[in-house]
Formats: structure tokens, C-alpha cells, sequence
């Protein structure tokens, strides 16, 4: 049987954590923060980033992250002025790096999808016609290339797509050619995907790398080189004990998950994930918005109950709500790779057949999302009930 932790932010969990040890797990944030900085400065950060520079990049957003949220948490035992002004510099840092993996992450999920769906563990080399309509495919707004003879002065000008050879024939298709055509519109649809997620990832990278070198973020460098060594505690915060707080933002996303649906979620393929699946409006799913600030208000909860934690911050670890994390954020993954393929899928004249990949695709994620709904249900019922 696993071993049971003792919620650090229960009283009986033993003395009181003070203004103390808010300190220290400030600083040792901060001191991340600056080794991974000097590790992403020495390794460089090339075109294909060297994996060095990823793990650096990672170390960084994670320290961001954490000094953020006890900022958040234990505002009122801080400066104030000086909380207000470095939350949103450590959120600026922390979305700017993560934009580059969250694209790279993205593609290999969808492409993974991809070769799931079509029964194949590579996706199927694209014969020349494919390949030429997969350029059509992610020409947003052009048409395809006309032929050669089409140029020449007073030529007839070239249907933008051309009827295929035997448009004229009636003779239904065999189930190998069916399936044949699905192996191209598969193919067609990775390679459109592919095309718009590298170019996104590619200007993440350079955004990143141009707010590394900002002045912006030097700012940012020099007052976290300033709290490693000293942190602004109001004077009050030196008797002020942190398990109030940190039940304030446990109790926050105890709220959070009341007002979720999951007594849907615990029942499997429900199909709640897929409604408005066929809605023209383009905005995220406005159901997931709900999922979304959980995941937000549990990432501030663990956080909360690393820094009451003090020393003791990486002994103290709680499998259930690192299994409802890793829930939620597949949830976060599978509910942005749908919106990705609902995207791609809007690309002006592209084929019938790699239209109709990309919408298996979408409602694959959006089952993706349902089945993560359904294993945060599942470990969040598992920690109510040992908390009994």
C-alpha cells in the first residue's frame, strides 16, 4: 500500500509554518530560476534546440511557475506593490516558453492520432498526386498550379481542379481502393498539419528568443537575482502562519471542482465532450473553460503545499492529486490538438478526403478530452473519499 501523507496545511500536521519558510522556498525558486538561465545561456539555443536548452527552457517555466503562484497565494504576506508588478512578468515568461513545446507536443499528438486511426504505425508514404494535393491543401486562398500549356498566350484558362480520370465512371469502389483513398487523406491532412504547427512552433522559438534577450526579460532576471537573497515580507508575515492560505486555495478548487459535471464525467463515453462539435462558431469550447481553471486552481493547491512544506517540500508528495493533474492536463493537450484540427480543417479548397480525416481527427480529440474527464473524476473521488 502507498504511503499516506499528512496534508502539510493541516493544523496537526505539526508547527506552525511562518513568514520563515515562505522565505526559503522563495529563494530556492529563485535560485532555480537562475541556474536554469545560466544553463540555457551556455547551451545555446539553436534552430532544432539542443536538448540541453529544452530541459533549461522547462527548469525555467517551472520555477516561473512557482514563484508566481506563492505570490498569488500569499499575496497579503508581501509586498504588495512588488506582487502586482512581477505576477504578470513571470506569467509573460512562463507562456512565452512554453509556446514552442506546447506546438511540438501538439503535432506529435495529432500525427500520432493520425496513424492510430488509419491502422498504421508510420504515416503511408503520399504518392506523387497526394503530395501535390497536399500543397493544394495548405495553400490557404490560392489555387493550384495550372499547367504548362495554360501560359501560353490566348490559352483557355485551367479549372483550379481538375476532374479525376474517371469521374466519368459509375463502377462503385472496392473496399481496398476506399481504403486506399482514407490512406491518402490521411497523409494529405499530416502534411497540412504539419506545415501550419512547425511554422507556429518555428515563430514561437524566434518569440522566444527575442524576449530572452529583451530588456523586458533582464528586468525580470534581475529581480528574481534579488529575491534569491531577499524577499519582501511584510512585517506582520514573520508570526503569520501559511496554512490558512494555503486551505484558501485548496477550499478555492474544492469550489471549482463542486460546480463541474461530474457526475457526467464519471460515466465513459457519455459524449458530453462532443457537443457543439458541429457548432461554425471558432472559439474553444466554452465547455472546457471550467476544466481549464481547475487545472489552474490545482496547480496553485500543489504549490501552495510545497512552500507550508518548507524542506521538506519534495518528500511531501500526494499521488492522487498528481494523478488528477496529469488528468487535466491531457485535458488541456487533447482540448487544443482538437481545436488544431478543427483549424486546419478550415483551410479554403482543400480535398474532400483530407476534409474528412481532419473531422475523424477532431472528434477523436474531443473523445480524448472526455476520456480525460472521466479519469480526473476518477482520482478526485478516489482523494474525497481517504480524506473522509
Amino acid at each position: 500500500m502507498a504511503q499516506q501523507h499528512l496534508d502539510p496545511t493541516d493544523p496537526l500536521a505539526g508547527p506552525a509554518p511562518t513568514g520563515d519558510t515562505l522565505a526559503g522556498y522563495l529563494r530556492a525558486q529563485a535560485t532555480e530560476f537562475l541556474r536554469a538561465l545560466r544553463l540555457h545561456r551556455e547551451t545555446g539555443s539553436g534552430a532544432n534546440g539542443a536538448e540541453g536548452s529544452v530541459e533549461a527552457a522547462r527548469a525555467l517555466r517551472r520555477s516561473a511557475r512557482r514563484i508566481s503562484a506563492s505570490l498569488h497565494t500569499f499575496q497579503s504576506l508581501l509586498d504588495t506593490d512588488w506582487c502586482e508588478g512581477m505576477r504578470p512578468e513571470l506569467a509573460w515568461v512562463s507562456g512565452t516558453l512554453a509556446m514552442e513545446h506546447a506546438y511540438t507536443a501538439r503535432l506529435e499528438r495529432l500525427l500520432s492520432a493520425l496513424h492510430r486511426l488509419s491502422g498504421s504505425t508510420a504515416l503511408p508514404a503520399q504518392p506523387a498526386g497526394a503530395a501535390a494535393g497536399a500543397r493544394a491543401d495548405g495553400a490557404a486562398g490560392k489555387h493550384a498550379d495550372s499547367a504548362a500549356g495554360s501560359r501560353a498566350a490566348g490559352a483557355a484558362p485551367v479549372p483550379t481542379r481538375a476532374a479525376p480520370p474517371d469521374a466519368g465512371l459509375r463502377t462503385p469502389p472496392t473496399p481496398a481502393q476506399e481504403r486506399g483513398n482514407l490512406t491518402v487523406g490521411a497523409a494529405k491532412a499530416g502534411a497540412l498539419l504539419d506545415r501550419q504547427l512547425t511554422l507556429a512552433r518555428t515563430r514561437a522559438h524566434s518569440t522566444a528568443l527575442q524576449a530572452l534577450g529583451s530588456s523586458r526579460f533582464h528586468a525580470i532576471a534581475d529581480k528574481v537575482a534579488v529575491l534569491a537573497s531577499e524577499v519582501p515580507l511584510t512585517p506582520a508575515a514573520a508570526t503569520a502562519d501559511l496554512r490558512p492560505l494555503a486551505t484558501a486555495a485548496k477550499d478555492r478548487l474544492a469550489d471549482a471542482v463542486t460546480a463541474l459535471p461530474l457526475v457526467t464525467a464519471g460515466h465513459p463515453y457519455n459524449a458530453a465532450a462532443l457537443i457543439h462539435g458541429l457548432s461554425p462558431d471558432t472559439v474553444p469550447h466554452p465547455q472546457d473553460a471550467p476544466w481549464h481553471q481547475v487545472r489552474l486552481l490545482l496547480r496553485l493547491h500543489r504549490y501552495a503545499r510545497e512552500a507550508v512544506s518548507g524542506p521538506k517540500a519534495n518528500a511531501v508528495v500526494d499521488l492522487r492529486l498528481l494523478s488528477a493533474g496529469q488528468a487535466l492536463n491531457r485535458h488541456r493537450d487533447a482540448s487544443e490538438a482538437a481545436a488544431a484540427a478543427a483549424q486546419a480543417a478550415r483551410t479554403p479548397r482543400i480535398a474532400p478526403a483530407t476534409a474528412y480525416a481532419l473531422g475523424v481527427l477532431h472528434a477523436d480529440q474531443r473523445h480524448e478530452v472526455e476520456a480525460a474527464r472521466f479519469a480526473f473524476q476518477q482520482a478526485w473521488q478516489k482523494e474525497a473519499v481517504s480524506t473522509r
